[in-house]
Formats: structure tokens, sequence, C-alpha cells
């Protein structure tokens, strides 16, 4: 299949050979006699030749262990494969190993506030004091250490001083209900809570000091619990906790426990809107390889950068973000609403702090260019060289806004991948050009593939998103899944062996990808499927629509409905002529196929709290069930719209009788 992106950014020559991966092959053709005449050479190489690969990733990071490994990789049978194995090591100790005095490794913004910098040996230094303070409270190898933080440097801190210990880290974001919040911890039995009193969001403070009673309430193994007071640190501190500052042990020497490589570091948690949310858990050694090989060769971060991704530290984006320390970059940490004080907030953050990488999720870009701003026109932009747009796919109006608007040579990458694997499968590289609406590659190490239903690969056409090889960063277990049966049944139960993501991929004769929605909400009329994502870009730019969601309702006796609800940019009723205009640019831009049955009127698209539609939870309310089955009202964005769609529903039932 012919690429058909307009082309809209392109490296030179000088810039792909000094970009990290470039670097990367010139060392391979020199240390180990292996010549790659492209991008796509040798990513075939990194996963046809796994072991070689992830060696030589291995020995490029420079992996600091304390005991080698015995083999790369013992079976390439998945989920049984391991990696390393026999190796020992600590993620903490590379996390902090490239921190420089009179540097930044971390510059923190909040609201209305200047921004603060802590260099290299400060966060070691705060670091190593937490550390210590949590040994001296019985925190050791294998506990687990959760958090109820926002994005403030206190929370990176907590992390890296439980990964320091060999202890288990797993984070909730304050925004999240009280219920979402226990329904994640109440699995782990946590012996330490760190909580903040609060967050910044929107030009105020929250206080969350009342839902952090309430969790310790419902933690009967908590043995500590210490407040960061980030949001009121005047006010007094609530009985029972300990306040942060006494839990430092100022002056401690940084101590590094040494873990093997499939030691637990975290426990993440999928969204928890269905269901109560899976207990991912990842290994130092994994994330360790998988963030070396990402910063390093696929996102050409480095010590030059300043890296600012706006996201909660409930979203795996967090984890995604700081790990950027491997590679010696200074990031930033916000605490506050990307719209704050007006829709350009997270560009401000970008201004402020100079920063050269910008990570966002789709919807604030398109939110962005709704509003008719010009960035560049309002904000100095100049060293913003990269922006990666991730969340969902990224409308084509808005990747040639970006060059317009925002930066004209700036690479603007679009990704995906997921909490299950902490990481991305396709993406962006410096040696590839950027095409209007196309991922311009499958990252390096990932297997991936587009399979129809009897397993077998297509090229050019939607598929099922599968992984055919193993990665370092696939899930060690699940948590509280003693026999693996869950974590087999999540990837390898559709084709035996082989993971299933759930996405739809499209991947081209080139290499490009296209992502075109989940695959348990398809859109599936007559035989033939569609992603709702093709429908998104073409609705979402469409002057007078500020969202929209689209359903694919299987109903009684084969009848298949689907919707297009519409959020007016007015805030009014769909109108004759914008419904009009919608027909047509659909009609126009996929097929009449694509034309949904309805297009009805919505008050606002409800969302997980990372930025995904609701599109299985609202589906489940227009067959019928209930409210309490479909969603948990704590792990979304706009409970009040989850309600609104289940009255339509029950009224939309009533009226069918």
């Amino acid at each position: 299949m012919t690429t058909t992106g307009e082309v809209l950014w392109e490296p030179t020559a000088e810039q792909a050979r000094a970009s990290g991966v470039g670097r990367y092959m010139a060392w391979l053709a020199d240390r180990h006699g292996l010549r790659f005449e492209d991008y796509a050479a040798l990513h075939h190489w990194s996963v046809t030749e796994l072991e070689a690969f992830w060696a030589s990733v291995w020995e490029y990071c420079d992996v600091e262990a304390s005991r080698p490994y015995e083999e790369v990789l013992s079976t390439h049978a998945m989920p049984a494969a391991r990696w390393f194995t026999g190796s020992e090591l600590n993620f903490a100790e590379h996390m902090l190993r490239r921190g420089q005095a009179g540097k930044p490794s971390v510059i923190f913004v909040r609201e209305g506030e200047d921004p603060v910098e802590i260099d290299g040996p400060a966060l070691t230094a705060q670091v190593a004091a937490l550390a210590a303070g949590l040994r001296e409270r019985g925190v050791g190898p294998g506990d687990i250490v959760a958090g109820y933080l926002p994005n403030v440097p206190e929370t990176l801190i907590a992390f890296l001083a439980c990964a320091s210990i060999g202890a288990i880290w797993s984070t909730s974001a304050p925004d999240f209900g009280t219920q979402s919040v226990i329904d994640r911890f109440t699995q782990l039995s946590p012996k330490v809570l760190i909580a903040a009193d609060g967050y910044a969001f929107g030009g105020r403070r929250h206080d969350r000091r009342e839902v952090v009673a309430a969790l310790k309430q419902a933690l009967p193994s908590l043995q500590h619990l210490i407040l960061a007071r980030v949001a009121y640190p005047s006010e007094p501190l609530p009985a029972g906790c300990e306040d942060w500052t006494d839990a430092l042990l100022d002056g401690a020497a940084p101590e590094y426990e040494q873990v093997g490589f499939d030691h637990p570091l975290w426990v993440l948690f999928s969204s928890g809107t269905t269901g109560v949310p899976k207990g991912i858990v990842h290994s130092h050694g994994g994330a360790l390889m998988e963030h070396l090989k990402s910063g390093a060769l696929c996102l050409d971060v480095g010590p030059e950068d300043r890296y600012f991704f706006y996201t909660s530290t409930g979203w795996v984006v967090w984890n995604l973000h700081v790990c950027a320390l491997l590679a010696g970059v200074t990031v930033v940490l916000y605490d506050g609403s990307p719209n704050w004080p007006d829709p350009l907030g997270s560009l401000r953050v970008v201004e402020t702090t100079g920063a050269t990488i910008f990570g966002s999720g789709a919807a604030y870009l398109s939110g962005v260019r709704g509003t008719g701003r010009r960035p560049n026109e309002e904000l100095d932009l100049s060293r913003l060289g990269h922006i990666i747009s991730t969340g969902s796919p990224l409308p084509d109006v808005d990747w040639r806004w970006v060059y317009e608007a925002i930066n004209p040579n700036l690479r603007l990458d679009s990704a995906s991948g997921g909490t299950d694997i902490a990481s991305a499968f396709v993406g962006g590289s410096p040696l590839l050009p950027v095409r209007t609406g196309l991922i311009p590659c499958r990252w390096l190490g990932c297997a991936v593939q587009a399979w129809d239903p009897e397993g077998k690969p297509l090229v050019g056409e939607v598929g099922e998103l599968v992984v055919t090889e193993p990665m370092p960063s696939m899930p060690t277990f699940f948590w509280n899944d003693e026999d693996g049966t869950r974590y087999h049944d999540a990837y390898f139960g559709h084709y035996e062996g082989i993971w299933r993501h759930g996405d739809w991929i499209r991947i081209n004769q080139d290499g490009t990808c296209v992502i075109s929605g989940r695959s348990d909400s398809t859109l599936n009329r007559l035989g033939v499927r569609m992603g709702s994502a093709d429908i998104y870009g073409i609705v979402e730019p469409i002057e007078g629509v500020a969202d929209c969601v689209v359903l694919g309702v299987e109903q009684g006796e084969g009848g298949y409905w689907m919707p297009l609800f519409v959020v007016p940019s007015d805030g009014g009723e769909v109108s004759e002529e914008l419904r009009a205009r919608i027909v047509a640019a659909i009609t126009d831009g996929l097929s009449r196929r694509h034309v949904p049955d309805e297009i009805l009127t919505a008050p606002a698209v409800p969302r997980t709290l990372t930025g995904k539609k609701l599109e299985v939870p609202l589906k489940r309310l227009m067959q019928g069930e209930p409210l309490e089955k479909v969603a948990n009202l704590g792990a979304v964005n706009d409970p009040d719209a989850v309600r609104w769609f289940a009255t339509f529903a029950a009224e939309r039932r009533r009226a069918s009788v």
C-alpha cells in the first residue's frame, strides 16, 4: 500500500546521523560489524534476533548489574519468557546515576507559582533521605508502598525511594474517586501510604484530607501514613498522619538494594471503568531495558533536553515520562490543569520551562486548535523541537495545525502502547519523516503485526494488533492471580501464545501504521469492521463540533444500531445544517457505510481519567445493562455525562416498548 500522508517534517542526513538511533547504528557497525541500510532493516533485525538486539541495548546503554546475566532470553514462548536470567541490579540506581550538580533533573511547576528546580545531587539526597526513613519504619524488599499523590516532586522521590529499597510502588491520582482508589489499594494491602493533602487544578486547591482519612480506615494493613502537605502547608497535621519532612533522614547515604531482574518494581492498574481494575506488575529489569531503549533509540532524548508531558500520576504516561531520567533528561512536572489560565495552559508551561519535548493527549491539541488560537503568535516556543501525541488518534487537521500554529520545524509523533507494557508499541523515529495521520513505525524490539481472525498477517488492511515475540516489559504477573489464568486470558487467550493487545491496527507496506481504535468497541456493519477513530478523524474537525462518540450496538434478533452522539460547540442542539455537513463529510471522507444511523445531541462525552472515550460502557448502557454494572463513576472524568447516557438509554427503551 502506498503511503498517502503529506510529508510535514523530514530529518536531514546530519540530523539522522546525530540522533540517538543514528549513533547506535554507527556503534553497531563499529563494535559488532552490523550494518543496516535503513530503519526498516534495523527493526527487522531487532525482532528476528531478539537476543542479539537486547544484549546490544544492555551493552550500549551501559547497564550496571551487580551480578551479570546468564542468558538473555530463556524461551521465545509467551508468557513463559524470562529475560536476563541471573542478573541483579536496581532501577533507582540507574535513574539517578546521570544527575549532575547545577543541572536540574526536575523542574516543578504548580499553577500560579514560579518553577522550582532540583538538581541531580539534591534529588539523590532526598531519595536517600526518604528511603532511610522508610527502612526505619520497617519497609524492606517486596513490601508495598502506595501513593495517593499528584504530579509533584514528592511522588517521584517516593517512587525512587521505594525502588532503591526493593519495595513495590503503586500510585493513584487524587482526582480519582475515593472508591476507585480503595478498589486499587485494598488489593495490595500496603504497609505504608504516602498521601497528599490536596492538589491544584483550575486555579484553586482541591482538599483531599477527608479522602486520606477514608483510605486509612479502608486499609487495615497500613502501619504508617505519611502526609505530604503540598496544597495546605500551613494547616495542622491531621490526626494519625506523619509529616513528610519527619520521614526524611537527612544526610543518609544512598543505598540501592540489588534485586533480581524480575523483582517487582511497580503495580499499575487498568482503567477500572468497567470493573475492579487489574493490578499489572512490571519488573526492575523489564522497565529498565524498555525505557533505556525507548529513550535513547526511539524518543531520542538526552541530557540537553527538557521534557514535559502533561499527565496525572494515575496514567501510565507518568511512569514513561519520569523514566526519561535514565537518559539524563530534565523532566518537567506540573500540578494543575492543561487549560489554566486559558486553553494554552500546557503550552505556557512549555514556554516557562524551556521544554524541548512536549507530550500531550491528542484531545488537548485538538481543543487548542478548536479555539482558533495560534500559540506561536502568543508564546515563545522556539526551543520546542518534538511533540508526542497519544491517548487517541490525532485527526489530520490537527497534524497540519501543529506545523502552522506551533512550530514548522519540529518533529510531531503519534505513539500508541499501553499500561500493559508501560511503553509504546508504535511511534516515531528521528530517522523517519512525519506524515499526516500516520504513525511512522513499529518501535525497535516490538514484533507488532496486524492479524485477521484466523491468525493470518495482514498488510495494508485493518487487523488485530498482535505481538509475536516477547518483550522485557511485558508484565511479570497480575496481582492476586496465583495461577496466571487472568494474565493468560487477558493477552493470550485469543491467539494461543501470541499477545493480542485489543487495538485495531493497519500496517502499510512501507511500515507506517494507523491505530483505528479498540477492537472491543469495533463498529461492524453488515460484516464490515470499522474503527471509531476513522469517524472521529472526520467529524471532530468539523466547525460546530466540540466532541463526539460513535457506538456500535448489537441488538436482539440480529439488529444493529450505530448512533453518533455530538456535542455542539455552541452548547445547543445539533442543527439540521450541522447534521447534513457531518453526513457529507463522512460520506466523502470514508463511505456511505460509515454514516451513522442517527446523529444525536449529547451534553458531553465521558472519558476515562486518562482521556479515552467510554465507548464500551456507553454501548452496554444502550444494550440495557444497569449503570452500576457498566461503569465505575469514580474512574471517569464526568460522572454526570455517564448518567445522562444512562437516562437516554432508559428512555429509549421505554419508548420502544
